[in-house]
């Protein structure tokens, strides 16, 4: 049986299936809204330490056929590093499909695009990428980088035909500025569509908020005012109305922090779920309950 060192986070798609610990913490752990990894250092795990939970878990679980690498972004680790754990999940494992794991925009856009495409190659075929926004502004408000980098990460995602989920966040630019929040990353899912887009809603713990305030304000413009209900059901039907993608997106915000729980293809289905966004602001019913909602 493996230990976990705690806490252990992992996407919502990847509760069914087995989880090894490639790294603890997160190698960047600075942006604003974040507090996931704050209570553990960021460190690569001998990859010692990181075989024996694999010959662990098969012994409980041989007919694996996904894994998804934690904590916050293995994939900083180096590519040959990387080549030994994958190989060893493919020696391990008879029936693997997929491996898959977090990662941030300098995770793929440092690495060759060889490099990447050998990674492929051993069948790390997703990544999880929080783009959060497709603002500069935001971006800048947030301390996540910028457009640029998003774009250039999915980019050398799609190069190396991995497949990117990828999220934003509702409600980061709150009332004053969830336009430009919205108008933003709109533009940038349209120029680089990743095969997944999912949303979350922005929820900050206690210790937090001060921290995301003081950086927000830093930046231009009005400070930050949260958003109610209604405001995101307009940030999210703003969203639908703007995302045109060159090829196919799969969209969810079924996501526990979302107000309102959708799924459907873009732009196949965008007609359908605006209709769903304009019916919860008539108060037709479908807002998930606030105490069920969290991250």
């Amino acid at each position: 049986m493996i230990v976990y060192d705690m806490p252990l986070w992992r996407p919502p798609s990847e509760g069914p299936n087995l989880i090894i610990q490639a790294t603890l913490g997160c190698s960047f752990n600075a942006c604003t809204f974040c507090s996931m990894y704050k209570l553990k250092g960021y460190q690569a795990r001998p990859l010692e330490a990181v075989f024996a939970d694999i010959e662990n878990a098969s012994r409980d679980w041989p007919d694996a056929t996904r894994v998804f690498l934690a904590d916050g972004d293995a994939l900083v680790l180096g590519v040959h590093d990387l080549e030994q754990i994958l190989d060893k999940l493919i020696s391990t494992f008879p029936d693997l499909q997929r491996v898959t794991c977090y990662a941030t925009p300098q995770n793929l856009t440092k690495k060759a695009p060889e490099d990447l495409a050998r990674l492929r190659a051993k069948r790390l075929s997703m990544v999880y990428l929080g783009i959060e926004s497709g603002s500069d502004k935001m971006l800048k408000r947030i301390r996540k980088g910028s457009a640029a980098l998003m774009e250039k990460a999915l980019l050398a995602a799609e190069q190396a035909g991995i497949k990117v989920s990828a999220t934003v966040i509702l409600g980061l630019g709150g009332k004053a500025h969830w336009r430009d929040h919205i108008e933003g990353t709109a533009a940038l899912i349209n120029r680089t569509p990743p095969k997944f887009l999912s949303t979350l809603q922005l929820g900050l713990d206690a210790d937090q908020e001060t921290h995301f305030r003081e950086a927000f304000g830093r930046v231009e413009g009005a400070g930050f005012e949260w958003q109610d209900d209604d405001g995101i059901l307009d940030e999210l039907a703003y969203l639908l109305e703007l995302l045109s993608p060159a090829s196919p997106v799969i969209f969810r915000s079924n996501h526990a922090s979302n107000a309102l729980p959708l799924a459907g293809n873009l732009p196949r289905e965008s007609a359908n779920l605006l209709a769903s966004v304009r019916a919860a602001k008539t108060g037709a019913g479908g807002l998930r309950p606030h105490h069920l909602r969290g991250l």
